[in-house]
């Protein structure tokens, strides 16, 4: 038994089954682009900043499994489309022992939504984290997409904040003949 990292009880799981229940209970707002491009986040990013900051450790494996049970997999079963969705997972290198992106993604698979990994990878390995849209635009992540033409897409990124990563993703992909319907992610750090 483990001590869970919000309230410190003891627990099974590294956060309590009573704080999933009450302080990782997701809220979707919608960011909408100029271009009408609709990014999706599931918690404000002040609210699970903690726990997003996990991502640069081990345990992040464990915590990012448990927000994308919590938020993702609970959006991938009521969600419907026309025909599939693949889920692009946005530059899902392992770093750590795991890629916090790929699990967000993999939470994802449904009748409607297929996870694809390692096909949407950054060139450029810099870390954006508490970068300035300057130094965001200044250093791109130069993806490279390797995938299928002719599919619909949505982009999974754990933060949007500037929406230079989403955007460039965005663009790579349409540029490779895929099309994005849109974007989720776990938290939105736009009041930041």
């Amino acid at each position: 038994m483990i001590k869970c990292i919000t309230c410190k009880r003891f627990s099974l799981p590294i956060i309590c089954k009573k704080c999933q229940k009450l302080l990782l209970k997701p809220n979707l707002s919608t960011r909408t682009l100029p271009d009408g491009f609709k990014i999706y986040s599931f918690y404000k990013y002040s609210d699970i900043e903690d726990l997003l900051k996990t991502k640069h450790t081990y345990l992040g494996s464990f915590v990012y499994t448990i927000l994308a049970k919590n938020s993702f997999k609970h959006f991938a079963k009521n969600f419907s489309f026309s025909n599939s969705v693949y889920a692009l997972a946005i530059d899902d290198h392992v770093r750590y022992g795991y890629s916090h992106t790929a699990i967000l993604t993999k939470a994802l698979k449904s009748p409607s939504i297929k996870p694809c990994f390692n096909t949407l990878k950054s060139q450029n390995s810099i870390s954006y984290s508490g970068k300035s849209l300057d130094y965001r635009l200044k250093h791109p992540r130069d993806f490279i997409y390797t995938f299928k033409r002719d599919i619909d897409v949505i982009l999974v990124d754990d933060i949007v904040t500037t929406t230079t990563t989403i955007l460039e993703a965005k663009s790579v992909v349409k540029k490779h003949g895929a099309k994005p319907i849109f974007a989720l992610t776990l938290a939105d750090a736009k009041n930041l």
